[in-house]
């Protein structure tokens, strides 16, 4: 039987590069298998910025003009090759992809107004199998891919279609230690939720603000096929935690 900490995992971790060395650390000495997918939002902002554009959200979403969208693989595919090479550093070796590789994330557009955003469609899983097979880790990029060229995914969502693909657990890494029955009180963390709880729980207005993003992506990992989704705050040994039930709040169906 599998040790508990052999369990393969897919984790979704930042874009921000002030603590990655901690992360990268915590990420290298993980003994089992890992599928890793990673946002880019505080650095695309400052290229963008660089660059003289402009940046607007429409529901949470960055709006992402065509003219912009270089600019955004740029960066994400950039970000891969910098945390691939402190994981490989590390003793962990690695490897960064878009879904431009191997066709990897078919992708469609999500919304007009939102220009060239998308939402992924197909995971084609061969090349992460492959990739594990090899005692490679597999660092993804949200970029997609239509008819039209490449397409800005949120890393979140498409952390959980790509989770779902794999049939894999999910830990979305992020700065909250999980779903605090009273926010003011850390104590007071929800070490498990199905989705009717978290339902009633958003209802009622428990769940409220930035902590609604990070549950939906969790939910949205479950419904594409994760057996379970988790949240919790990135530190020193929390995918043991995780696991172990003594950290963060794991999400599962029903």
């Amino acid at each position: 039987m599998m040790n508990t900490m052999e369990q393969a995992l897919l984790v979704k971790i930042g874009g921000s590069l002030k603590e990655a060395g901690e992360l990268l650390d915590e990420i290298s000495a993980y003994p089992g298998p890992l599928v890793l997918v990673h946002g880019g939002g505080p650095r695309i902002a400052d290229w963008l910025n660089r660059m003289g554009f402009e940046t607007h959200f429409h529901r949470g979403l960055r709006i992402t003009p065509p003219e912009q969208m270089e600019v955004v693989e740029m960066v994400l595919t950039t970000l891969g090759k910098y945390l691939a090479e402190g994981l490989s550093r590390r003793g962990r070796p690695s490897i960064a992809l878009t879904g431009r590789d191997a066709g990897l994330l078919e992708a469609q557009p999500l919304d007009p107004l939102l220009g060239r955003v998308g939402e992924v469609t197909t995971v084609h899983t061969q090349v992460i199998h492959k990739l594990l097979q090899a005692g490679l880790t597999p660092l993804i990029a949200p970029i997609g891919l239509d008819t039209q060229g490449p397409l800005n995914i949120n890393a979140d969502t498409a952390a959980g279609a790509i989770a779902g693909a794999l049939h894999l657990p999910a830990i979305f890494l992020t700065d909250v230690v999980g779903v605090l029955r009273n926010p003011k009180d850390p104590s007071s963390r929800l070490p498990q939720l199905h989705q009717a709880q978290v339902q009633a729980l958003m209802q009622e207005g428990t769940i409220s603000g930035g902590m609604i993003p990070k549950v939906e992506a969790a939910l949205n990992a479950v419904h594409k096929g994760a057996p379970w989704a988790a949240i919790a705050r990135g530190a020193q040994g929390i995918l043991q935690q995780v696991l172990e039930g003594s950290a963060g709040t794991r999400i599962v169906g029903g």
